[in-house]
């Protein structure tokens, strides 16, 4: 019979955006496995990636087999259900992020754009995929996520180095459509007019950007010393997107098409099972995308900050109550969160598909149904086949993430 819980060794990028070194909680995770980071002060460490996804691919710990070839081989072991939708695969790609400057301005296209992309470059976009993702914040959380409601882009744009800036629209209203255009226009600036602008911007009082916007100049110099002043990336996130600060354990939401540009902190993010991106802003031109591509891809959900948020609640999963759900309006995957203190328990439920369980924080045991008891440490991970349900106990206190899909 084939093995349905062992833990996995997983890989970590070396992004210019990731943390450094020990500073990293991607880079200090991944490493806690043996044999697969050893952390080097000089790097760093950008995203640590979970699952059967081929650019960073998780392996078995014991038999330094891919997960991919165990479960082409083992189909069985993701459950029914999800072998019917999804086929032998884990149908989502968590990651564990941490960055200390903007990620690039990008958004992920949905399945109809994905599939023209991937026929025309697959190279470029090496899968048909779209991908909607969450992010749960791990530490203070800053990101630029989704538009700012439509009356306070308008209102903001009457500022006087601004006002050039708008499309004309006659007697019709500042809508979404013309938030496309402020956008394309924006995103197209030379590179000239787009210094000069955030220097005009400095030089206003604060006040003058209204009480809930009166961040704008401290953010925009913020971003020109981690990106040069004429990134035009920095208009578009101070001025038309919600600039958000989540506390460990909130959630956004980012739907396919929808902009966002992660700021600083370290992140569990979990997406459908693709790394297609659309950037922009916040790299180096020669990785930047076609402007008339993004802005023709560019959604307008959400379009405030309540609506980017992603609300948890207590999970039925968890049999004593000390589980969180995060459930996202896709189907691809939920998130269970568990957070013990010392000597608590908490029992999860068979789930009937594949899920991968990461411990962020603590060290603890888990016992498998009518199997073993494996050891739960901090940056240890563990792929869960359909079915099984899991007993953990600590007695110092423990934190864990597992997303799965059903």
């Amino acid at each position: 019979m084939a093995a349905t819980v062992f833990q996995l060794k997983c890989g970590c990028k070396n992004d210019p955006w990731g943390k450094t070194g020990k500073d990293s909680l991607a880079g200090v995770l991944c490493s806690k496995t043996p044999g697969a980071v050893e952390l080097d002060e000089s790097k760093t460490y950008s995203e640590m990636w979970l699952g059967t996804y081929p650019t960073v691919p998780s392996r078995i710990l014991a038999t330094d087999e891919l997960l991919k070839d165990y479960l082409q081989k083992h189909p069985e072991v993701v459950g029914q259900s999800a072998l019917d939708k999804w086929g032998p695969e884990v149908p989502f790609l968590p990651k564990i992020l941490s960055f200390t400057k903007a990620l690039p301005l990008q958004v992920h296209p949905d399945k109809a754009l994905a599939e023209k992309l991937h026929e025309t470059d697959p190279n470029k976009y090496g899968d048909p995929n779209h991908k909607p993702e969450i992010a749960i914040a791990l530490s203070n959380f800053e990101l630029f996520a989704g538009f700012k409601p439509l009356p306070e882009i308008e209102k903001l744009m009457k500022i006087a180095p601004l006002q050039r800036f708008v499309p004309p629209h006659g007697a019709s209203s500042f809508d979404d459509e013309l938030l496309r255009e402020l956008c394309r226009v924006l995103l197209t600036l030379p590179p000239s007019i787009v210094s000069e602008t955030i220097k005009e911007l400095l030089d206003i009082p604060e006040a003058q950007f209204g009480p809930t916007q009166r961040y704008i100049p401290g953010l925009l110099d913020r971003l020109r010393k981690q990106y040069p002043d004429t990134d035009n990336g920095s208009l578009v996130a101070a001025l038309l997107m919600n600039y958000m600060t989540l506390g460990p354990g909130e959630a956004v939401c980012v739907p396919a098409d929808s902009i966002h540009a992660y700021l600083c902190g370290d992140i569990m993010e979990c997406m459908a099972r693709s790394d297609n991106v659309i950037n922009t802003g916040f790299c180096p031109k020669a990785e930047s995308d076609s402007v008339d591509l993004f802005t023709r891809a560019l959604s307008f959900k959400p379009h405030s900050v309540e609506e980017s948020m992603l609300p948890r609640k207590k999970s039925d999963k968890g049999e004593q109550w000390k589980t969180e759900v995060y459930a996202p309006p896709f189907s691809e995957f939920n998130v269970l969160g568990t957070s013990l203190g010392s000597g608590e328990k908490e029992t999860h439920k068979p789930l009937e598909g594949p899920s991968l369980l990461i411990v962020t924080k603590g060290s603890g045991k888990m016992k498998v149904s009518g199997g073993e008891s494996l050891a739960l440490q901090e940056g240890w991970v563990y792929f869960v086949g359909a079915g099984v349900a899991l007993d953990f106990e600590t007695e110092k206190g423990i934190a864990f993430y597992r997303p799965y899909a059903e």
